[in-house]
């Protein structure tokens, strides 16, 4: 009976020491590859200091996307350890091919911070293959290459990467997702240059997947992470229950079928709006709640996707706050997973308390 009772306890103990550690590699996964887009097109946002605080004190969220350089919000976040990436705005790209104007830009935007503040990575321009602007495009690459020679001259380049974020716009097929390839012309006279700058600097090639905006009535389960039938793809007998993890592997096909498959992929920005217009399906809170829940559990869990396989992938949520004066339809000024005194629009889990009853609640379930 002793015997009986110490292996019963022994492997009850055995259990909540690893139920115990699997709940702290979660939370760590999220604090370590789960970011936030924080825009600030709104008249009612907090000051950056207390959102700063906010975000280190009260949440999980250990990175942030920026849209531009602000020096306010970039000192808020000195001595935080936030990771920070930065944003060149798309009308500097041209300037930005010429050397002289590429330091002076890191001196004036970049190096005042970089004792203080963990700027980690410059986006240049956002979404610039969509804009159909051919002088956007054609400096796009020149850009970041020169950039990278004015980091490196203020030995800032093994700290800081350079990347630019893309729409699946930039794929002219993507179903299913192993036939996935690059809009012609594009793909050899700028996304092959790119990747080749990506793989020699060991920098991310960056997307923005938006299940809300590609899915129907009919996909909405497929969308949302829900359980449903799945989409298989003939070509390597895969099935796809989820349609980001779709998507993801028509970017990565088309990087494969270029030679650069090894390439990291980052998600710049993928989210889902709290409201939006009636035509629009699965606009509420409780449908972002859970697409944006379980898009954290999905990245974070470690299964990547079926041409992806066993790796976590690095995600900014769009976004931090509703922005009251984007343009567009309702949806676009909804996408914020806080309101502007910080309180949570729903609960993804990604507040400190939440986390840590979640773990509690886990844990306690072994006694």
């Amino acid at each position: 009976m002793a015997e009986e009772f110490i292996c019963s306890m022994s492997s009850r103990l055995v259990i909540v020491i690893s139920f115990f550690l699997a709940s702290t590699v979660l939370v760590r996964g999220v604090e370590g590859t789960i970011g936030v887009n924080y825009g600030t097109l709104a008249n009612n946002l907090p000051p950056p200091a207390q959102v700063a605080h906010f975000l280190l004190k009260s949440t999980v969220i250990d990175r942030v996307r920026l849209f531009d350089t602000n020096p306010d919000i970039l000192r808020a976040f000195a001595h935080t350890g936030i990771a920070v990436t930065v944003t060149v705005p798309n009308d500097d790209i041209p300037n930005l091919t010429k050397l002289i104007f590429a330091q002076q830009w890191v001196e004036d935007n970049i190096q005042p911070h970089t004792l203080a503040t963990n700027i980690v990575r410059i986006l240049v321009g956002n979404e610039v293959i969509s804009t159909v602007n051919k002088l956007l495009i054609g400096s796009l690459v020149p850009a970041m290459q020169t950039l990278q020679t004015a980091l490196v001259a203020a030995s800032l380049d093994r700290r800081i990467q350079v990347s630019t974020p893309h729409s699946l716009g930039i794929l002219s097929n993507s179903s299913p997702p192993s036939t996935g390839k690059f809009r012609q012309g594009y793909d050899t006279h700028v996304l092959k240059p790119l990747l080749s700058f990506h793989r020699a600097t060991n920098s991310p090639f960056m997307v923005n997947p938006y299940p809300f905006f590609a899915c129907s009535a009919d996909t909405l389960d497929y969308a949302l992470f829900r359980p449903n039938a799945g989409v298989f793809d003939e070509n390597t007998g895969l099935l796809y229950t989820n349609m980001l993890d779709a998507q993801l592997d028509a970017i990565y096909s088309a990087m494969k079928y270029l030679g650069f498959n090894d390439v990291e992929i980052v998600i710049g920005e993928t989210g889902w709006p709290s409201m939006g217009d009636s035509a629009q399906i699965g606009v509420d809170a409780k449908t972002a709640a859970e697409y944006n829940g379980n898009l954290i559990r999905h990245v974070t869990s470690g299964a990547g996707t079926p041409l992806m396989p066993n790796r976590t992938i690095e995600t900014y949520i769009f976004a931090l706050f509703n922005e009251d004066l984007k343009p567009g339809p309702t949806c676009e000024r909804n996408f914020g997973i806080f309101q502007p005194n910080m309180t949570p629009v729903y609960d993804i889990g990604i507040l400190k308390a939440t986390a840590a009853a979640a773990a509690n609640i886990h844990h306690s379930a072994f006694y």
